[in-house]
């Protein structure tokens, strides 16, 4: 077998009983789409009740009794499913900036939960027991990057710590080597032919030998979906949401305006979990009605983005002033207070004309146009060696390239001018009876004014 897409599941899914039916499936990607997909082919297996499921939290999961199970026969008739979500059997150092940076935008959003679970992948990588004292917040910068791959973050860290400690201890693993080895050891045997399992994870190193190993005699499945807010990713995650959406819909008897659908998008974001529960809930609340409007959405579904401050930074810095203004004012509809705005601005501008300054170095030099691929090997590594605070330069290299591209266009001298004119709004919204909503807008349409050419503005 190869490697295939989510979109080419369906024709490939095996008729009960055939004699194609894989004794073991990986999903990787995003989490809702894997559980989905792993669904889909869960029920083909066990379709006229000739399979039975039994379900692994790879949380908790002793991978070495998840393979002795699969390779024991049961007395239990028909097929015996082992499906292990979140499993841990494909983690590398690899993905761990990955993660850290998923359990910081999981936390800042008030999503704790989600913050738990990167973080607990995040230690279970390096056996790293916060519960027995080993404090994320007392790594050194030379042991965090020996551990894990990438710069120790800036900040206090000690928000990690609590959310470990508090969640207490996790259930004791049995050491067991290689495990990656002893799988394609015993399924090489193989296993009994009543015994399949399906393994669903986020992460994958697609260098590990288990991958390559499933790939070629198994079937993986991709469901990643492009991150970011490009224009190219964000149409390949509406495509997704739309999906979702409809056959949502459809298993309820309602179709959707057009524009209403725009809107959930809008409101809901790039969140499959909440992009179906959002449309379940539209669909029961119209009743009888078999098509859903945008009155119906914009009176049901709340503006739940918890991204939103970052799409005015975004939509800012894309020059685009209708937007920003758009975006400004629904954030304050929404409840975002306008200090809090003023906050997000300046630490946006602060970060620019860092970037900014450090441009101006002679060695290394940079410059304007340079391609991903030499930022990444070239001069993002010589910057690191000879700035005096790299934790300035921690984070993805390919985001740190677009930020440093947008540092480019602009001067040290406007950026600078933003800034006073960021400090002047928060002056009047603190003490003057002006309304909050009349002095940020004031406050963009002058920073656009100083930015864009009369032409333009």
């Amino acid at each position: 077998m190869a490697l295939i897409s989510r979109n080419d599941l369906s024709s490939l899914l095996p008729r009960a009983g055939a004699e194609e039916i894989q004794q073991v499936y990986l999903f990787f990607g995003e989490r809702y789409l894997c559980k989905e997909s792993a669904d889909q082919l869960q029920n083909v297996l066990c379709q006229e009740g000739k399979g039975t499921v039994h379900t692994i939290d790879g949380e908790t999961e002793d991978p070495g009794q998840t393979l002795a199970r699969l390779m024991s026969f049961s007395l239990l008739p028909g097929r015996q499913i082992l499906r292990v979500n979140d499993s841990r059997l494909f983690l590398s150092t690899n993905v761990s900036s990955s993660l850290w940076d998923k359990a910081l935008i999981s936390f800042q959003s008030d999503k704790k939960t989600q913050a738990l679970r990167h973080l607990r992948t995040l230690t279970d990588m390096v056996s790293l027991e916060v519960e027995q004292g080993d404090r994320l917040s007392e790594i050194s910068k030379e042991r965090w990057k020996e551990l894990f791959g990438f710069e120790r973050p800036a900040g206090d860290l000690s928000w990690a710590d609590e959310l470990l400690i508090q969640a207490g201890p996790k259930k004791t693993r049995t050491s067991q080597g290689d495990i990656g080895e002893k799988y394609i050891s015993s399924l090489e045997q193989p296993p009994p032919k009543t015994n399949i399992l399906v393994l669903c994870t986020e992460h994958v190193d697609k260098r590990r030998k288990l991958f390559l190993y499933i790939k070629k005699n198994g079937v993986v499945v991709d469901c990643s979906v492009a991150a970011g807010s490009t224009a190219k990713a964000r149409k390949e995650q509406q495509a997704v949401l739309r999906e979702l959406v409809k056959n949502s819909l459809e298993g309820l008897g309602k179709t959707i305006e057009t524009p209403a659908l725009e809107l959930l998008f809008e409101r809901v974001g790039f969140h499959p979990v909440a992009a179906v529960m959002e449309s379940e809930k539209l669909a029961l609340s119209v009743g009888n009605k078999k098509r859903i409007s945008l009155n119906d959405v914009e009176r049901m579904v709340s503006r739940s983005r918890e991204d939103a401050l970052f799409e005015l930074t975004d939509a800012f810095g894309k020059r685009d002033k209708g937007k920003t203004l758009v975006i400004l004012g629904r954030l304050l509809d929404n409840g975002i207070h306008s200090l809090a705005i003023i906050a997000t601005m300046r630490n946006y501008l602060k970060k620019l004309l860092v970037i900014r300054s450090l441009q101006h170095m002679a060695n290394p030099a940079y410059h304007r146009g340079i391609s991903a691929g030499q930022f990444q090997k070239q001069y993002l590594p010589a910057l690191r060696k000879s700035c005096s605070q790299p934790e300035l330069l921690s984070g993805h290299p390919y985001a740190l390239y677009m930020n440093f591209s947008k540092a480019a266009e602009l001067s040290c001298t406007l950026l600078k001018m933003w800034l006073t004119l960021l400090l002047g709004a928060e002056f009047r919204l603190k003490g003057s009876p002006l309304d909050h909503k009349l002095v940020l807008e004031e406050l963009f349409i002058d920073m656009f004014k100083h930015w864009m050419p009369k032409d333009q503005y």
